[in-house]
């Protein structure tokens, strides 16, 4: 049930749309479909980022339609009814008769009669809002209704454009409320308990999903779940960027990179922490590490009001490339070799990404062709690398190390708070929690 705060707060939201949509529009939005695993099991439910944004329904087989108009518009919900048969093998429903109460709308009707009212409420409206190629089924069945419409009566009575909706949506959402800040702020607290039990539970033997369990553990104790699928490479996995099998053996001697996120209440968190399995950085793991950390703090010092979006990138390449050069893995001034980007064969990726209800949230990172500035309320991660491979050229005492360090950053009115300070990151703190275990 959302409470009076929610409520208010998501009525907002609707209404901004509303207001930027325009008279004579209409907006239709389809919940996220039920995605089977494999014959009769579904994956986990989870509901359409936007679609939760609008209206905090977070039930299948759903559909909300805006109306702007007089006063604040209208919002209308399509939804299940209360089956008692179908809600004893799969879960309870809120049902048709409680959606206008709990939800806030304006009025609601089964989804099973969609059919029938759906191109009514399209009558008279110039322009569909509707973001087509999301569910092809479902945009098939929009275009039906609307071929239908049209040979039951003047083609003047009808929309006549489909525009999409992700503009303004995303525009609204990559600058968080105050309470969505709240729950990414819990979100990443959460993220740092499970990071903080991976380093104090790692030891040389163990398998990596082990430590992959001890995340999961947290975020399920928490009421949270993982915003993805864990990374956790050991060793030369921690050179591969999207590594997901976790399934080596840690080793005495070795680096474990981890990057995980819990999501809370439909908000994620995004963490990566590396570390050596034995509690103890080598001098060689050491040097790379604090060129990584060294970056990630200048990014960090990068993000402020008034900035632009990729300049916290820029301070952490100026970091990396100069530390490649120290390393005697790159050779030239560091002006060159940033111009030529020597560095991309270690760092391939960019430092951030906006981050929100989806781990690579929505929102423009150019505004035209400019890097856009940032603004109280965005949330981004910062999080440089180097991936040293088994390359030739690389100095041997540095082959196979790779290292991240994420972390999840909201720019505030005078600079910037880091969401993510509760898992260590310095050298002397991550061998102290590790020896403490």
């Amino acid at each position: 049930m959302l409470t009076k705060t929610q409520a208010a707060e998501l009525k907002r939201r609707r209404r901004s749309l509303m207001r930027a949509m325009g008279d004579g529009a209409i907006a239709i939005l389809p919940a996220a479909p039920v995605a089977t695993r494999n014959r009769d099991s579904d994956y986990a439910y989870r509901q359409d980022s936007n679609f939760y944004y609008l209206s905090g329904f977070d039930e299948p087989e759903s559909l909300m339609v805006l109306i702007p108009g007089r006063k604040a518009g209208e919002f209308i919900m399509f939804c299940r009814e209360k089956d008692p048969l179908q809600e004893t093998w799969h879960g309870r429903r809120l049902g048709v008769e409680a959606a206008p109460d709990e939800l806030g709308a304006d009025d609601a009707f089964p989804i099973a009669d969609i059919d029938d009212i759906l191109p009514g409420l399209m009558e008279g409206r110039k322009h569909v809002y509707h973001t087509l190629g999301k569910d092809q089924a479902f945009d098939a069945q929009l275009l039906g209704w609307l071929q239908h419409a049209r040979s039951t009566r003047s083609a003047g009575d009808d929309p006549d454009s489909f525009i999409s909706l992700d503009y303004h949506l995303h525009e609204m959402r990559v600058h968080k409320s105050r309470s969505e800040v709240s729950l990414m702020r819990k979100a990443a607290k959460i993220t740092a308990a499970g990071l903080t039990t991976a380093m104090r539970e790692c030891q040389a033997g163990m398998k990596e999903y082990e430590l992959e369990a001890c995340l999961i553990h947290e975020y399920t104790r928490s009421g949270a779940c993982h915003a993805f699928l864990p990374i956790v490479g050991s060793g030369e996995n921690g050179c591969i960027l999207h590594y997901t099998e976790n399934n080596s053996t840690l080793t005495d001697g070795d680096l474990v990179l981890i990057d995980t996120g819990a999501e809370h209440k439909f908000y994620a968190g995004d963490i990566t922490r590396t570390f050596p399995v034995t509690g103890k950085f080598s001098k060689a793991q050491a040097d790379v590490y604090n060129i990584v950390l060294k970056a990630n703090l200048a990014g960090i010092a990068a993000v402020k009001p008034g900035n632009h979006w990729n300049d916290s990138h820029d301070a952490a390449v100026q970091v990396l490339t100069q530390g490649l050069r120290e390393l005697g893995i790159l050779k030239g001034t560091v002006k060159k070799l940033i111009k030529d980007q020597a560095f991309r064969p270690y760092y391939m990726h960019r430092t951030g990404h906006w981050l929100g209800s989806d781990v690579h949230d929505v929102g423009e990172y150019r505004v035209d062709t400019n890097w856009r500035l940032l603004e109280p309320g965005m949330v981004l991660t910062v999080e440089p690398g180097l991936y040293l491979g088994n390359d030739k050229s690389i100095p041997k005492q540095y082959r196979n190390i790779g290292i991240r360090i994420e972390d999840d950053v909201v720019v505030t009115k005078d600079g910037c708070e880091v969401l993510s300070d509760d898992v260590p990151k310095q050298i002397d703190e991550i061998q102290a929690l590790m020896a403490n275990a």
